[in-house]
């Protein structure tokens, strides 16, 4: 049996958010994002027939469009938004996965017995407008990738049905750039080679494309052939991210400690990023050569960014630390997890430092964490410590 995978996009959502508090907004070419030095978070669709675009320089995007609005960003009201959609939809669906923070895969297999697939999921969606007032786009196929591919190709509050007889027709004349894993490396190499179409794409063997890309190469092909088997994993959200310091030997060198601390901030940011995690709450624990133990936590604005959170947790530290004691233990935790990229917290840092972090995270994933970081920070395991890193 066919599997009926749905995908669901909130149209422009960050956008559609800030309307929903100013009505006066509407109509008119919008952008979410920080400010002049900032990067394009969001925008209209109003604002993107001038040709901007989601992490575009806010001084080019203005540019373009010398008339849109910038608004900065709230991620309490995007979370709160994000929560109400996805407590609706997992009332309603059998199986549910969260991918972002205004994106969902719904797999209703079977459903097709008892209730039309489409029929359920269009009345699921007009159900989701009416409550949260928030446009969706969806489309229904026989697997994640034509799913995605086809909202896509529906925005805005598009409804497509792919079956499986009309998946490869669909997929065909699209560009290559429409398979979610073809990013702009891939798209030049392939582009050099005459393959701009997903058609030329399914025609290339797999055995070329894996000798030109490597172990992605068979299965880009699998995805421009239309096949794609990986499942609809439950949604589950992530309570924390935490990291513990234990001394073999109590110390009282601050200055170590505070290295240890920033470089635990910079490991647990890299760790969020990566698995795309905002953080609104941060935890410092000392724990002393007497084993007394000390907690103490703030709330913070979402985000990521090690300069931000590097900052606030050695403020925590400060004034946890007023015995003057050795110091046996240290740890440091992120909570209040919401799912996000660093991307659309950008609403205070500059293009530049976006620039810089998309720069490390690569350098890290590529050659592992410790390749690159700030001179500061101590990431070891030595004879005298041990670390433990807890999900």
């Amino acid at each position: 049996m066919s599997r009926a995978i749905v995908h669901m996009d909130l149209d422009t959502f960050f956008v559609s958010c800030v309307r929903l508090e100013n009505p006066q907004l509407n109509g008119i070419p919008l952008i979410v994002g920080g400010g002049e030095r900032g990067v394009v978070a969001s925008c209209s669709y109003e604002a993107r027939y001038f040709g901007v675009r989601s992490a575009m320089p806010i001084r080019m995007a203005m540019q373009l469009c010398p008339q849109a609005k910038i608004v900065k960003g709230d991620m309490e009201l995007f979370s709160k938004k994000s929560h109400e959609v996805t407590q609706i939809i997992e009332e309603n669906s059998p199986l549910v996965e969260k991918a972002s923070i205004d994106e969902f895969y719904l797999d209703i297999t079977g459903m097709d017995k008892f209730y039309g697939c489409y029929k359920w999921t269009n009345e699921l969606i007009q159900t989701i407008t009416k409550e949260t007032g928030l446009p969706i786009s969806f489309a229904l196929s026989v697997n994640k990738t034509v799913s995605k591919i086809a909202t896509s190709e529906g925005k805005p509050k598009g409804n497509l049905e792919i079956p499986q007889n009309m998946v490869q027709p669909f997929l065909n004349p699209l560009s290559i750039r429409k398979i979610p894993m073809v990013g702009e490396v891939t798209f030049n190499l392939l582009s050099r080679l005459g393959i701009r179409n997903i058609e030329k794409l399914s025609e290339t063997p797999a055995e070329i494309l894996q000798s030109m890309i490597g172990k992605n190469g068979l299965e880009l092909w699998k995805k421009a052939n239309g096949i794609d088997n990986t499942p609809v994993e439950p949604y589950t959200e992530r309570k924390s991210l935490s990291t513990e310091h234990t001394y073999l030997q109590d110390t009282i060198d601050i200055k170590k400690v505070e290295s240890l601390i920033l470089g635990m901030v910079e490991k647990l940011c890299y760790q969020a990023r990566s698995e795309q995690w905002l953080v609104s709450t941060v935890a410092v624990k000392i724990r002393y050569a007497n084993f007394d133990t000390e907690n103490l936590q703030r709330k913070v604005a979402y985000t990521s960014c090690d300069h931000i959170l590097g900052k606030l947790a050695f403020e925590l530290f400060n004034k946890l630390y007023n015995r003057r004691m050795r110091i046996r233990l240290v740890g440091v935790s992120f909570m209040g997890l919401v799912r996000g990229t660093y991307q659309i917290n950008m609403f205070e840092d500059t293009e530049e430092m976006l620039a810089l972090y998309q720069a490390l995270d690569k350098m890290k994933k590529r050659y592992g964490f410790q390749a690159v970081g700030r001179a500061n920070a101590i990431l070891k395991n030595n004879n005298n410590s041990r670390d433990s890193l807890n999900p």
